[in-house]
């Protein structure tokens, strides 16, 4: 059971780096909560790859910077299209 939690978050972490994937979308993709997501890549990770937890972490951190942005347009768009 402990490996396959192991290869969840490097698996979790790899489609995070290569499609620059938030953590919402990459717990869809993968079946799994966010909390899921987010425990498997910025804890387990930082023990089993140093390396691609620095990557991950960078795009996390783009993430949240960019999510209030995100989060207006999304509004902007539901209140566009209720008129």
């Amino acid at each position: 059971m402990k490996g396959i939690v192991e290869e969840r978050a490097v698996e979790l972490a790899e489609y995070i780096v290569e499609n620059k994937a938030t953590v919402r979308a990459a717990a869809k993709e993968f079946g799994v909560s966010k909390s899921t997501v987010h425990m498997d890549v910025a804890q387990r990770l930082r023990g089993l790859n140093p390396k691609l937890y620095r990557e991950v972490r960078e795009i996390l951190d783009v993430n949240k910077a960019q999510r209030h942005i995100r989060g207006g347009m999304a509004t902007r768009e539901k209140y566009k299209n209720s008129k």
